[in-house]
């Protein structure tokens, strides 16, 4: 299965050049992490727009990828942004986070496939607000203890989920952010049903977040109507000419 590829190559890479008292040592407080959590109550249509070049299953998507003014965009439209510093599958590079923090005045999202508390430290070094967390890549104690760090230090979560085991790990470590990945991570399929399916199992006071196969206003329409908070999108958008628009469209504004 790719992700257990993933993850045995993230474990393999992981360098820990600086101690992660180090790492957290930095001009930054609690108080200056913009929250996510918080911020999603606002709206019924939160966009988590991603900045992403690649994937395993589609190769490169955006040939001509730059993630600067693709940030920059994203900042005047999105509610939050998704940043991959995966870099062999996705590549994606945890510069670009530490960069788009500089100027992003919304909630930043590291996406990564984070198995040890260093990369969390890592995360908040560079400018994350929120991390993700995938239950299918964790056992219940690895995904409560970083869970539990990312919080302690002032991070939200988001976590990941594919199916009704992965949400028990979830509820089980008291996840207030949960997002259903509708893509089946061993065929690829999408399952756009997998929201509606286990929302009846989740706490009402949590944020449902939808992710992948997202492309039209009518779908975030639907999806929100049963529940979901925020919607998670990437691909659609790093196929488009104009993203700002895209992002509006997707929103209803346009």
């Amino acid at each position: 299965m790719i992700l257990q590829k993933i993850i045995k190559k993230t474990a393999e890479n992981l360098k820990k050049d600086k101690t992660i008292e180090e790492l957290l040592d930095i001009e930054r407080d609690i108080k200056d992490v913009k929250n996510f959590l918080k911020s999603t109550k606002e709206n019924p249509y939160r966009i988590i727009a991603e900045v992403k070049k690649a994937s395993p299953s589609k190769g490169v998507i955006r040939k001509d990828f730059n993630p600067i003014e693709i940030a920059k965009e994203y900042n005047e439209v999105a509610d939050a942004m998704s940043i991959l510093t995966e870099p062999f599958f996705f590549q994606g590079d945890l510069k670009y986070l530490k960069d788009i923090s500089k100027f992003a005045n919304i909630p930043l999202l590291r996406k990564d496939f984070i198995i040890d508390i260093y990369q969390i430290a890592e995360a908040y070094n560079s400018g994350a607000d929120f991390i993700l967390l995938i239950a299918k890549a964790l056992d219940e104690k690895s995904l409560k203890e970083l869970y539990q760090f990312a919080r302690k230090i002032g991070l939200d979560v988001l976590s990941e989920i594919h199916d009704r085991e992965d949400l028990e790990k979830a509820l089980f470590v008291g996840a207030e952010i949960i997002g259903f990945n509708h893509r089946d991570l061993k065929t690829f399929k999408m399952n756009m049903d997998l929201s509606s399916e286990l929302m009846p199992l989740i706490p009402n006071d949590a944020i449902k977040v939808a992710e992948s196969g997202i492309t039209d206003f009518e779908m975030v329409k639907k999806l929100s109507a049963n529940g979901v908070d925020a919607f998670l999108v990437g691909e659609h958008f790093m196929r488009q000419k104009d993203i700002k628009k895209a992002v509006l469209k997707l929103k209803g504004l346009k």
